[in-house]
């Protein structure tokens, strides 16, 4: 979820050729740290939450450093610790972030939360509690979510939708029902918080005029922290904490819990931003240092800090988007292929909310009467050079033939996992199918790339069976 600085940041890590082992083929990042702290020292524009609609040829940036060029960028809970273990820093979403850590390239972080786990500090990340009487009301006027008949402790992935009708995605966001009346924990990006904070604060005014006896309230946990402990080797680490068996606890569900050795009580959501089996961790500020402490007291053969460089790329493996670049507000779930968030009780034109009646006609295609969707995001994989953000994707070329624009590469890397270049874009649907053979045009020369299917990587999400 954030920005092109940062691309550019890791990108001297992951533009090694893909060829060899994966453990062999990249090299430490260093050099490209050091060299590209000018281009962070220089490009503090304005972030992302200015939002501009833009187009797919040309994206907001990946990452945001702060709210203005003058405004300082504020700092995690794990700030200091980030200094103590080697956490190269970068203004991101307003805040000081790790990129990485000094101990492991970005690739070697990246195979490391495969095999182990990784710890990511994601607290620059906004927290939201929606109370009240009308709070379910509420989310469904700006979601497509079914928030009435979410159970507690559930939750599911979701997009605040933009208010103009055309059912473009303001953010995308994760909901969560709590076991307290009316109550949703729902966390949005940190790249979009003033403009969330803007766009949620007008919608709650206008909800609260019209609905007297349906009241909403917002707060904001700012200052809290908020922890990803991501990898095959998560469960068993926090089982040992807590002293808890989690099997039960299945992807999309979380729970409380007290921390041994504080007063505080967890908020514990099974899932992530990896592709892996892991759980996010919100905790009070004050003892956000001692969990995280504690997690990594499990030794670096098992726990190891990550930075937004690994996050990254294995976000792009598992097929997730990032908003501002595979997402933004001309973009609806339909294209993004997100239709599987929208559940079936809400698929109608007068779902109430908003951009459901154009969000209707896209889920029918054309040949059922509906208006289906004139793009779509896909899968690619690169032969080459890697695709970044921003490269045409057009129709292979053939002597004698003029090659059509199909569309355009919105994420791209090489895949520490796989040994290949990976990307993802929007091409006209159609085109769309696992299998297709187009041309990316990467520096002007076209290099041959294959529609696939995401993810590219099998997911490992914790089901209660095995992962699946």
């Amino acid at each position: 979820m954030q920005t092109s600085r940062i691309a550019a940041l890791t990108r001297g890590v992951r533009t090694a050729a893909v060829r060899g082992s994966p453990s062999k083929r990249y090299i430490s990042s260093a050099a490209a740290i050091a060299s590209s702290s000018q281009l962070y020292a220089t490009t503090n524009s304005r972030p992302s939450s200015a939002f501009r609609s833009t187009t797919l040829a040309k994206q907001q940036p990946h990452h945001n450093a702060s709210s203005s060029s003058s405004e300082p960028l504020s700092k995690t809970p794990l700030y200091d610790l980030h200094l103590v273990h080697g956490g190269k820093m970068v203004p991101f979403g307003g805040f000081h972030m790790p990129v990485q850590y000094s101990g492991l390239s970005v690739s070697q972080s990246h195979i490391f939360t495969r095999e182990h786990a990784s710890l990511f500090d994601v607290s620059h990340m906004v927290q939201r509690i929606f109370s009240g009487p009308g709070s379910a009301k509420f989310l469904q006027r700006v979601t497509p979510s079914d928030c009435e008949n979410l159970a507690p402790f559930k939750s599911t992935l979701s997009t605040l939708m933009t208010t103009d009708g055309k059912g473009g995605i303001s953010d995308d966001t994760i909901v969560a029902r709590l076991p307290e009346e009316n109550t949703f924990y729902v966390v949005t990006n940190a790249g979009c918080r003033e403009k969330d904070n803007a766009y949620l604060d007008q919608e709650i005014s206008k909800w609260n005029s019209e609905n007297a006896e349906l009241q909403v309230k917002e707060e904001r946990w700012d200052g809290r922290g908020l922890i990803a402990l991501q990898g095959p080797q998560a469960a068993e680490v926090l089982e040992e904490v807590l002293s808890q068996d989690l099997k039960s606890v299945l992807f999309g569900e979380s729970f409380r819990a007290k921390f041994p050795g504080t007063n505080s009580e967890l908020l514990i959501s099974r899932g992530g931003y990896t592709g892996e089996d892991g759980f996010e961790i919100s905790i009070p500020a004050g003892d956000t240092v001692k969990v995280t402490e504690k997690l990594l007291s499990f030794g670096p053969e098992k726990v190891q800090l990550a930075g937004l460089g690994a996050r990254d790329s294995l976000r792009l493996e598992a097929g997730m988007c990032l908003y501002g670049h595979d997402l933004n507000d001309s973009i609806t779930p339909v294209e993004a292929g997100l239709s599987w968030i929208i559940p079936k009780e809400r698929r109608t034109a007068d779902a109430g909310y908003y951009g459901s009646d154009v969000i209707a006609k896209q889920l029918v295609p054309k040949s059922k009467g509906g208006s289906g969707v004139e793009r779509r995001r896909v899968g690619l994989i690169v032969e080459g050079a890697p695709a970044r953000e921003g490269a045409e994707i057009v129709t292979r070329a053939e002597e004698g033939k003029e090659t059509v624009k199909l569309g355009v590469v919105t994420s791209g890397c090489p895949s520490p996992s796989l040994g290949k270049n990976i990307a993802m874009g929007y091409v006209k649907d159609g085109f769309h199918k696992a299998g297709t053979e187009v041309d990316v045009l990467v520096r002007g020369r076209p290099r041959k790339a294959v529609v696939a299917k995401m993810p590219f990587v099998p997911t490992k999400y914790w089901k209660g069976t095995a992962p699946a």
